[in-house]
């Protein structure tokens, strides 16, 4: 199983996962392919995310049993911790004053 979300992607790359995997819902990609297939897809975010940002996430053999990755700015950072992926988060980003 194969998972990809986008946000703030452009159209093209939007159009272009719509040719490879079924969007069931906005932004959310779904398919099964091999591993070949799946690194040459997210080759194809990775290069059209522009100012987006997506996750991609598979089946693997681990305890987890999935992996992903990440690519464009966003709020959740993967870290590893002892050999688990995990997900922190980035402060929120400083607001302007308000009332001045």
């Amino acid at each position: 199983m194969l998972v990809i979300v986008v946000e703030n992607a452009p159209p093209r790359l939007r159009g272009r996962l719509a040719v490879w995997l079924l969007e069931v819902r906005a932004g959310v990609y779904v398919g099964n392919y091999s591993r070949r297939t799946r690194e040459r897809i997210w080759d194809e975010v990775r290069g059209a995310i522009g100012e987006g940002n997506a996750v991609v996430a598979w089946a693997a053999t681990n305890d987890a049993g999935f992996e992903f990755d990440t690519c464009g700015r966003n709020r959740r950072v993967p870290v590893d911790l002892d050999g688990y992926r995990l997900v922190s988060f980035l402060p929120p980003p400083d607001r302007p004053p308000t009332g001045a």
